[in-house]
Order: structure tokens, then sequence, then C-alpha cells
């Protein structure tokens, strides 16, 4: 199922990529309501910021988002670019998420610096959006109840 989403992003534009990124991050947790939580603002003079979303439902924190439908490893000079972008905005946290993998020296380089960047390849990715159901729909559920004995237990201390 992972490679038929990962073929599926493939398969459609940047744009709709972006939005796909920031709808996984509303679902795992990021924000609060997707219209509240992030946006995507990529395009040709978007400065290396694909996206933005709030870090928790309050909006202490932003994390900064970069999307990449790239086909082979992405390499270390992207994820530079990247991390000035983040500078640029005096950012301290980014996701880079792509559909592909990431060199080692890509790897390397985000231990190296001060900003957190986070890399999430394009198997990651896909399972994300398994877990989280996005881009994908529950066809059954099975549910087995038991009496939770602990629950009646009177503490007889």
């Amino acid at each position: 199922m992972a490679l038929h989403l990962l073929e599926k992003i493939k398969n459609n534009s940047p744009d709709f990529f972006e939005k796909l990124v920031v709808d996984l991050l509303v679902k795992m947790g990021y924000g609060g309501s997707r219209e509240d939580a992030g946006k995507a603002i990529g395009g040709s003079n978007d400065g290396g910021i694909d996206g933005i979303i709030n870090e928790d439902r309050l909006g202490l924190d932003v994390v900064y988002i970069q999307a990449k439908q790239w086909e082979g490893n992405v390499p270390r000079p992207e994820i530079q670019k990247f991390a000035g972008a983040l500078q640029g905005q005096r950012a301290r946290k980014g996701i880079f998420i792509s559909t592909s993998n990431f060199t080692s020296g890509a790897e390397e380089y985000v231990k190296t610096i001060d900003s957190k960047i986070i890399l999430i390849n394009g198997s990651q990715l896909a399972q994300y959006m398994i877990e989280h159901n996005v881009g994908v729909s529950i066809e059954k559920t099975y549910e087995i109840k038991r009496v939770d004995s602990d629950y009646f237990a009177e503490n007889t201390e």
C-alpha cells in the first residue's frame, strides 16, 4: 500500500503535495484545525519555504515545511538551501519531506546545525499517511471488548 501511495503522490502536482503535507501534519497533531493550523505557501517565489504550521494548538511556535517530489536521493545542498531559508525567516524548526530518500551527507548535515530540521523520506511519509488516515480510508474495523477488571477493583488501603 505504501508504494501505491507514493506513486499516487508523484502523479499529482507539487501544489497538491504541499497541501497533502500540511494535511498530514495537522492529522499528526500539529496546530488545531486545518484552517487555523497551517498553510501551504509554495510557488516559484516561496523563498525555499513550502508551508508553515503551528507547532501546537496555541501557536506558541511555528514549524516551516519544505516538500519535494524528488526522484533521486535528496543531496546535502538542498538541505543547506532549506536551512538558509529557515535562517532568513529567523526560524528554529523545519521539516523537509521528500517522496524519495536523503543522501548520507544530507542526514549528517542536519545533525551539525543549530536549526532543528527533521527529514522525512518517502517511506516514512507513506507510513505516516497510513497511520493517520490521510489519502487512505478504513475498509473494515473490528472491535473486541472485555470487562476491565481494574476499573471495578476497589482500593482497600
